[in-house]
């Protein structure tokens, strides 16, 4: 198993790399630690600055890079900062290493671009970008070297970047195990705070409410409630600064949203008034039609079928189903386990292509697996 800092991926040995060179990472917490731990596994020589002493030597301890040295000559600077000091390191960096391309890897891309525009910085070599990843927990000790793999890595050109600038921000995402998306910065900003933003406030919302909730309620919640409530525990800083600098598009949406809201409610409020059960219908199937249009696996628009699976709480139990799965030649698409509160068992719903569903579930059943339900017709 590869450990958070990367560790066994750099033991065997340095991996194809697009790119060379010294890379500098400014700010060592999550994001910019991972990307060195990444790079770092790749044989890349990656420097690592930090304004905290302390995040900075915990980020070299865990194998993210080395120290900076007066006679660095990076060919590629990756900031990764908070939003609200974002553009102010952009600058320091572009003035201090003329020659190199220069990213950021904030959660808003159009708020640093203008306060850099406005105050006359040459931008040639600086190319805005963000990869849609993270964890609920930062910091240094937090970071994956495998945090980017498959997730989106948004790059955000204008007519003055060059061919040769821009190879090397989409190198860093593809070495990275990234998959590229092009948009200007005010289509990211617009696409963040709906996929990113507002899920996250609405998130912090519903968990909320479970402050004062008795007791007995709690011990209700299944997964979906879970699922629903799992970025909650994000940082409250971090936030705050990403709200703000991207308050006007997040507003736009919640405004919808709180719209939405209000009308379902209303239809609640009295559901044999005519035309109410129809309004809580189009509600839910609305959401079908949105979930729908998410990308599934690799980005591909495929839809998968389930089934779930009892499965005992004991060692080696979910070794054995995937191994009994790979004899029937059923390949899983997606997982997700749910332990029952208060059973000896848990459950995990299965994701497949569909023409695989009836030969899995079969297959199964006749190894002795208890099928608690499909999707399948």
């Amino acid at each position: 198993m590869s450990e958070p800092n990367g560790t066994s991926a750099r033991a065997a040995g340095p991996l194809a790399t697009r790119t060379s060179g010294t890379v500098r990472v400014v700010g060592s917490g999550l994001l910019g630690a991972s990307i060195g731990h990444a790079l770092t596994a790749r044989g890349v020589d990656v420097v690592l600055v930090d304004a905290s002493p302390s995040q900075l030597r915990l980020a070299i301890d865990y194998g993210a890079g080395r120290a900076a040295r007066d006679d660095d000559a990076p060919s590629l600077i990756v900031v990764a900062v908070p939003p609200d000091v974002t553009a102010d390191v952009v600058q320091r960096e572009l003035a201090a290493f003329p020659d190199a391309v220069v990213t950021d890897v904030a959660s808003v891309k159009l708020e640093p671009l203008r306060t850099l525009r406005e105050r006359g910085v040459d931008l040639r070599h600086y190319i805005g970008s963000h990869p849609m990843a993270g964890r609920e927990r930062g910091g240094a000790i937090s970071a994956r070297a495998d945090i980017f793999v498959g997730r989106p890595w948004v790059v955000c050109r204008d007519g003055e970047t060059s061919a040769h600038d821009l190879s090397l921000v989409e190198g860093l995402a593809l070495d990275l195990g990234a998959t590229l998306i092009e948009m200007t910065p005010e289509e990211h900003d617009e696409s963040v705070a709906l996929m990113s933003h507002v899920p996250q406030l609405v998130a912090s919302l519903l968990a909320g409410r479970f402050v004062e909730a008795p007791d007995g309620s709690l011990r209700l919640a299944g997964q979906g409630v879970r699922d629903t409530t799992r970025i909650a525990a994000s940082a409250p800083e971090l936030w705050v600064q990403i709200l703000g600098a991207n308050a006007a598009p997040v507003v736009s949406v919640l405004d919808r949203l709180s719209a939405d809201l209000a009308e379902v409610a209303e239809a609640l409020r009295d559901p044999d008034v005519p035309g109410a059960r129809r309004a809580v219908a189009d509600t839910i199937r609305r959401g079908n039609e949105g979930v729908e249009r998410l990308p599934g696996k690799h980005g591909q628009n495929r839809r998968f079928d389930t089934f779930v699976v009892m499965v005992d709480d004991t060692s080696g139990q979910l070794g054995r189903l995937f191994g009994e799965l790979g004899d029937l030649d059923v390949n899983v698409e997606d997982l997700r386990l749910e332990h029952s509160p208060g059973a000896p068992f848990g459950l995990a719903e299965i994701s497949v292509v569909p023409d695989a569903v009836r030969r899995a579930v079969d297959g199964l059943q006749q190894r002795g697996w208890r099928i608690a339900s499909t999707t399948h017709d």
